[in-house]
């Protein structure tokens, strides 16, 4: 579904992805973890087009992905939950998701989607930006999910959520993949990204150095040490 191979990019005059090579096979939930600043979020954003390529490829259900625009990507059904949620926090619930469709969305569709957050539901006049974290982290999944991807890629998905909330994301990222959306997922949760994950790979300094199954990495808790700095 989606492959990657050879990915360079650079910042400035700063190399930031040295060779990145990760796949996500149709239906399957793939973990990109490693250290802060080794090129999690940079391989995304690679991907989609929004940090420019300096070398590879990138190719979605068999398409090469250059030279397209990163505004398309969405009509191909790959779909992007970024960092920091990006929500519009003076525009209503409704209207956040609303964005990116063409006219006004058929009923289903708003039916479908209340129906499964319902919190939204209640709360879809109300400015995004007076809702909590975890809400907005909700919201921004259900943006993504209105444009009915086949893969959504979710950059820190967890990050300022209250622990509490933790577990509803993470049920709801669950839910996603049992629907058969396949999920690219970047995350500092390593307990939330192990229960989710097919596969994982690990990154060091822009590449990826290690690839395993959640139960390869928990049968070798010092290859977790050493590039996540953090124990099992």
């Amino acid at each position: 579904m989606l492959s990657v191979a050879g990915l360079t990019a650079d910042i400035g005059r700063i190399p930031v992805l040295k060779g990145v090579s990760i796949s996500v096979a149709p239906g399957e939930t793939v973990a990109l973890l490693g250290r802060n600043g080794v090129g999690k979020t940079s391989t995304l954003r690679a991907v989609l087009g929004l940090l420019r390529r300096t070398g590879g490829s990138v190719s979605y259900q068999g398409q090469d992905l250059g030279g397209l625009a990163p505004h398309r990507l969405a009509a191909l059904g790959l779909g992007y939950v970024p960092q920091g949620r990006g929500i519009f926090p003076l525009l209503t619930v409704e209207d956040n998701l609303c964005l990116g469709l063409k006219g006004k969305p058929p009923a289903d569709l708003f039916a479908e989607l209340y129906e499964r957050f319902p919190r939204l539901a209640e709360r879809r006049r109300q400015a995004a930006g007076t809702l909590s974290g975890g809400e907005q982290q909700i919201l921004a999944i259900a943006r993504c999910l209105i444009m009915r991807p086949s893969l959504i890629m979710l950059d820190e998905p967890t990050e300022g959520i209250m622990p509490k909330l933790v577990s509803q994301i993470r049920t709801e990222i669950a839910a996603i993949a049992k629907r058969g959306i396949a999920v690219l997922i970047v995350e500092q949760n390593l307990r939330t990204a192990l229960r989710l994950a097919d596969r994982v790979y690990l990154m060091e300094r822009g590449q990826v150095v290690h690839e395993a199954t959640p139960a390869a990495l928990r049968e070798t808790p010092d290859t977790v040490h050493r590039y996540l700095g953090v124990a099992l």
